[in-house]
């Protein structure tokens, strides 16, 4: 009856996996990632239909398809990265999908000499538990390890750089949601664990359920994951008189503090900062110059990324309104929003890092009493 159950898992994980595919596929304006995830998906459903087949014994049905099948683990991982590097608002190029379509290929030589053997040559080698191919299973074995760790840590490291990206970018990154890839990445992961302990029944089992979770998000979500489009990549494009000629050397010491000045004045003057949507690429505009320029000028005067360097001076407003008698009827929070952020968590978390204290041991500090 177990034995029965666990088919019937695996042959719904294969039909979510290819449905999914489809679905996706059917979207209108597809991105790179769509397609991306839809192929990733598509592997996954052929990758549980071998391990049903070999499970069963249906392989014996299909010896011309043995071997083959130990290509599909060294998929997963390139797939996943790219699919990360794609929703992150950068396009592999010709380099990045080369690079990482070595594991396969590099796998497909290892695997040669099995894979030219006859089919029933090679059935044999599988009914005999891989007898005189110990040392190929052992150094498949390795590098699918070696492949899982790598590529879960790559794909952590690009989400990474990417919001370090954003905070050079945007001044409130609250609203930009990664659950959805750190989802994927927590999944392959314990995937791969999985994988290391040797557990076909439990690494299988757990494919259909990361499925599950991955169509769920991935159908509702893909596409529109409320990540922004990389700003420097998109206005290197603009044309017209906004931007000065975007320059790839250091623009100079004078440059910079023309910059600076000119940013600062419109930050006093019209409190730039209490946009809460506010980013580098609008305030380059303004300022008619690159976003890049801009943003050195803030790294190299301010030793600050453009999110701390905004954030900085809604706290200082913050102070200045919380101390105007007129306010102390309002809570908190609202002087915090009238200040330029857009949620408590961000508020709190930027007032500590550059106070030392929260809000209200500040407050207690000035004689200062708001509404709660």
């Amino acid at each position: 009856m177990a034995d029965f159950d666990l088919g019937i898992l695996y042959w719904a994980g294969v039909f979510i996996a290819f449905f999914s595919s489809f679905l996706i596929l059917g979207k209108m304006k597809k991105k790179t990632q769509d397609f991306l995830l839809a192929i990733w998906f598509l592997i996954i459903g052929v990758h549980l239909i071998f391990f049903v087949l070999f499970r069963s014994g249906g392989y014996l049905n299909y010896p011309y398809l043995i071997g083959y099948e130990l290509l599909l683990p060294f998929m997963h991982g390139p797939m996943l990265y790219l699919y990360i590097v794609s929703v992150t608002g950068n396009e592999p190029d010709k380099k990045t999908w080369l690079l990482n379509g070595l594991p396969v290929l590099m796998m497909y030589l290892i695997l040669f000499k099995f894979l030219m053997l006859s089919p029933q040559d090679r059935m044999e080698v599988y009914q005999n538990n891989g007898k005189g191919y110990e040392i190929l299973s052992d150094v498949i074995k390795g590098f699918m390890n070696f492949s899982g760790i790598l590529y879960v840590s790559l794909s952590l490291l690009a989400i990474r750089k990417y919001k370090q990206k954003i905070s050079d970018q945007y001044s409130n990154t609250e609203k930009i949601n990664m659950n959805w890839s750190y989802y994927l990445i927590t999944g392959i992961a314990l995937i791969w664990i999985a994988v290391i302990i040797r557990n076909d029944i439990l690494i299988f089992s757990m494919v259909v359920l990361f499925i599950l979770v991955a169509a769920y998000f991935g159908i509702s979500r893909v596409g529109i994951l409320d990540l922004p489009v990389d700003a420097e990549r998109a206005n290197e494009k603009e044309v017209g008189n906004e931007f000065v000629k975007y320059q790839k050397n250091s623009p100079g010491d004078d440059v910079i503090q023309t910059v600076y000045e000119k940013l600062k004045e419109r930050m006093v003057q019209e409190k730039l900062y209490k946009d809460p949507d506010l980013n580098l690429t609008y305030v380059a505009q303004l300022l008619e110059v690159h976003p890049n320029i801009l943003s050195q000028t803030i790294n190299s005067v301010e030793n600050k990324n453009f999110y701390d360097y905004i954030n900085r001076y809604r706290i200082e407003e913050f102070k200045r309104i919380a101390s105007l008698p007129e306010n102390q009827k309002y809570t908190i929070l609202s002087l915090a929003f009238e200040s330029g952020f857009n949620s408590k968590t961000s508020f709190n978390r930027n007032f500590k890092k550059y106070m030392n204290c929260s809000p209200r041991e500040f407050l207690k500090s000035q004689n200062l009493t708001l509404e709660q």
